[in-house]
């Protein structure tokens, strides 16, 4: 048995020793794919001894991920996962067969690889993509869905040569690092598509359709809209499921899908995650339309996937999901409308490194606030976001930590109402750690 404290001891040293986006921001980011590629190669290049899916884009990144992953887990594959960032354990980050890595894999590599790491000093998310393609290639899976971390051109996942790359949707976030037009960030995302691979766009948007056009072709890589192929019409919903009909425009066929991903926006990843289907079904992937239908009903509990319109509990109802920009929030506080409650409460805590009035002009004025912050570098001052959301409307209290403002709202809940916690992966992460709300 391992020392119980080392993987601790480990982590440590890679948050602490490694630039993390997630702790400083922006400075964290190296300007090319050097270090990622210094480490690969001192590691075997083990990107090249598997095969691949790449998915990026500003949301559902990570939903499609996940779901993508079932699907070819139920197909029998061995499937790795990476995505990122984590919610409540690092190891969420790296997965196979929605097992996470181990926490003694994770010492012995970081010791197995402690002067190479003191050499080349990467960031801490390059040494996680560099530690999750050693994993990979180490245990043989078959087929490994990888999804980008910021944009895709200079993302240091952007070493791999995929099967297929996936574009979920082009939408405003880091505009200080991706561009300030839908345009110019579509061009940082389209650089994960690689020559003669195809790729799924999921969303059309009438400002990117001819970045991805002109990608398509200088690159003759086939362009495929997940939006055109696939109609989805929800019939129902209950506390488990999503019901919809799936209509495949081309063949014109029906299919009936559940599935246990509940957000309203959830249709768009589960068209994208269709085509993907459809065009690896062509790539010596034994997959079928029929059987991705039967794997989308279980994806959380296939894979692991948590906090996207994640219900904690009910009796009051709490309810965590990451969006953390306008478009995401858009879509959250749309499906937040139809929540039948006596009051409703919202915690919520954004970073500080970004514009949020944009996405605090889409609150609801009629719910009460508990801002917060999370217990990262990065955090905006819950001081500062009440001060800027009572230029909204938005009333209510702030408090210093997440814990405090969920014990705060519970303590303020009847059976008969609801609470929303959202406005990053810090705050929800931190909230889900709340040992009372983790069921």
């Amino acid at each position: 048995m391992s020392d119980p404290s080392a993987y601790q001891q480990t982590l440590d040293y890679l948050y602490t020793r490694l630039p993390m986006f997630s702790r400083i921001g922006k400075a964290a980011l190296k300007p090319d794919l050097t270090n990622t590629i210094k480490l690969c190669a001192a590691l075997g290049n083990p990107q090249d001894k598997f095969k691949s899916v790449h998915i990026a884009g500003t949301n559902g990144k990570g939903s499609t991920s996940h779901a993508l992953s079932a699907v070819f887990q139920d197909a029998g594959y061995k499937t790795g996962l990476y995505t990122s960032p984590h919610l409540v354990d690092f190891r969420e980050r790296i997965r196979i067969n929605g097992a996470p890595v181990s926490k003694e894999w994770v010492v012995d590599f970081v010791n197995t690889n402690k002067q190479l790491i003191e050499e080349v000093n990467p960031s801490f998310f390059e040494i996680t993509v560099a530690m999750a393609f050693a994993y990979f290639a180490e245990q043989g899976v078959d087929i490994a869905v990888i999804e980008t971390g910021l944009g895709g051109r200079l993302d240091s996942t952007n070493v791999i040569t995929p099967v297929l790359s996936i574009i979920t949707n082009i939408s405003y976030d880091h505009k200080d690092l991706l561009g300030n037009t839908l345009a110019e960030i579509a061009g940082e995302k389209a650089g994960i598509i690689k020559p003669g691979i195809p790729f799924i766009v999921g969303e059309q948007n009438d400002e990117t359709e001819r970045v991805f056009f002109e990608h398509s072709v200088h690159k003759k890589a086939p362009l495929y809209y997940a939006q055109s192929l696939w109609g989805m019409v929800r019939i129902n919903q209950d506390a488990k499921y999503q019901y919809y009909k799936a209509i495949n425009n081309a063949k014109r066929e029906m299919y009936d899908l559940h599935t246990d991903l509940l957000g309203n926006y959830q249709h768009h990843n589960l068209k994208t995650v269709l085509t993907a289907v459809e065009i690896l079904s062509h790539k010596d992937f034994n997959l079928s339309l029929p059987a991705a239908m039967n794997a989308l009903a279980d994806v959380k509990k296939t894979t692991g996937l948590r906090g996207r319109w994640d219900c904690l509990q009910e009796h009051p109802t709490i309810i965590c999901d990451v969006a953390h920009n306008p478009a995401g929030l858009n879509e959250v506080f749309q499906q937040w409308e139809q929540i039948t409650a006596t009051a409703k409460h919202i915690v919520v805590g954004f970073v500080k490194d970004k514009d949020i009035s944009d996405a605090l002009a889409l609150f609801p004025k009629e719910s009460t606030y508990y801002f917060c912050n999370a217990n990262i570098e990065r955090a905006l001052p819950a001081a500062e976001l009440q001060e800027m959301a009572t230029r909204f409307g938005l009333a209510g209290h702030s408090y210093p930590t997440v814990t405090a403002a969920v014990e705060a709202a519970k303590n303020n809940m009847a059976a008969a109402d609801a609470l929303l916690i959202t406005g990053s992966f810090f705050i929800v992460g931190e909230a889900m750690s709340i040992r009372q709300l983790d069921n």
